[in-house]
């Protein structure tokens, strides 16, 4: 309910404001030209991309943290984010181009989709052997390649022009301005898949809360786990960060909040996650639209902003009440 709510007030504000009249006459099909183009080719497509991104980083954030049992995990420790980055700087740098677009997908967001799943690989590949897949391996791999690939990008920001380091600059802010139907179709479809498959995963999750050997006692397979975790995390960060860009701290603070009010249990968790990722990146970019209207800020830098202190906040809340 909260997020149908979330997405009427994302449709209503912005550059131009509409009345809740305007868009109950434009839900029962009375809506004028004026109110009908702002809401569908505008509003309404930008309302379910951030939607569907925010649900994906949400529950992308709740089930690494489960993976590593560690509530400070994140999607960007396996080299996600920092893969992206650096495909769509070898795009805009290197090629130097943005026109080119396949399915509604620019030649930087494939560039940035590429760079992302190569990373994830590779650290994949390097954390695993005969005996399976070590965690631990693959959080030093995961900070490794982070720290190449920005080096890449950097040596890349290095060498680029004005235009050039702007448009990375601004893609690493993140944003939903290009949000279309082909955009919203790509990302919901994906979303939905990932949703059924980690939602499927909830119960070997909380046996991986005990450790990998009680898991396996317990008859979960661990190895067959961590290879669909990772390869949905994958899937779903980098579809999000390629076509959005780098959204900060939706995956970190949105299951810390939900762990702090429900519990550790990943039946809840994960659908409760979903709903309240979607919602707080639709209030983030509703802020990101209206706060130096006309002008638009960067969706990015407002989840930073709003998600840095109440991270904080929460630490220090945990701190009070004894926690270590």
């Amino acid at each position: 309910m909260l997020v149908l709510l979330g997405t009427a007030v994302s449709c209503l504000f912005g550059a131009v404001s509409l009345s809740s009249e305007q868009l109950w006459q434009w839900l029962h099909g009375n809506g004028d030209i004026y109110t009908t183009t702002i809401i569908e080719k505008l509003r309404l497509p930008r309302a379910l991309l951030a939607g569907s991104i925010g649900a994906i980083l949400a529950v992308s954030g709740t089930v690494t943290q489960g993976l590593f049992r560690n509530p400070l995990a994140d999607p960007s420790l396996i080299g996600v984010s920092a893969g992206a980055a650096a495909g769509a700087s070898i795009v805009i740098v290197l090629l130097n181009q943005n026109q080119w677009n396949l399915s509604g997908l620019s030649l930087v967001s494939l560039g940035a989709f590429a760079g992302s799943i190569i990373v994830v690989s590779l650290v994949y590949r390097i954390s695993t052997d005969a005996l399976g897949t070590s965690v631990s391996t693959m959080l030093l791999a995961g900070i490794a390649f982070t720290f190449l690939a920005g080096s890449l990008t950097s040596l890349l920001e290095y060498f680029a022009d004005n235009e050039m380091l702007r448009q990375i600059t601004l893609w690493r802010m993140g944003g939903l301005e290009m949000a279309d139907g082909q955009k919203v179709a790509l990302v919901g479809s994906v979303g939905i898949v990932i949703f059924i498959v980690l939602n499927r995963q909830a119960t070997a999750l909380n046996a991986l809360l005990l450790g990998e050997s009680e898991a396996r006692h317990l008859g979960i397979s661990v190895n067959r786990v961590k290879k669909i975790i990772i390869l949905c995390v994958a899937a779903g960060v980098g579809i999000s960060v390629a076509i959005a860009g780098t959204i900060a701290f939706v995956g970190l603070v949105v299951p810390h909040i939900v762990r702090m009010s429900l519990g550790p249990n990943h039946t809840t968790m994960i659908p409760m996650t979903a709903c309240i990722g979607a919602l707080t990146l639709l209030i983030a970019d509703v802020i990101a639209r209206t706060a130096i209207a006309p002008a638009e800020l960067p969706v990015g830098l407002v989840t930073a902003f709003i998600g840095a202190p109440v991270f904080i906040a929460m630490l220090i809340q945990r701190k009070q009440r004894g926690w270590r």
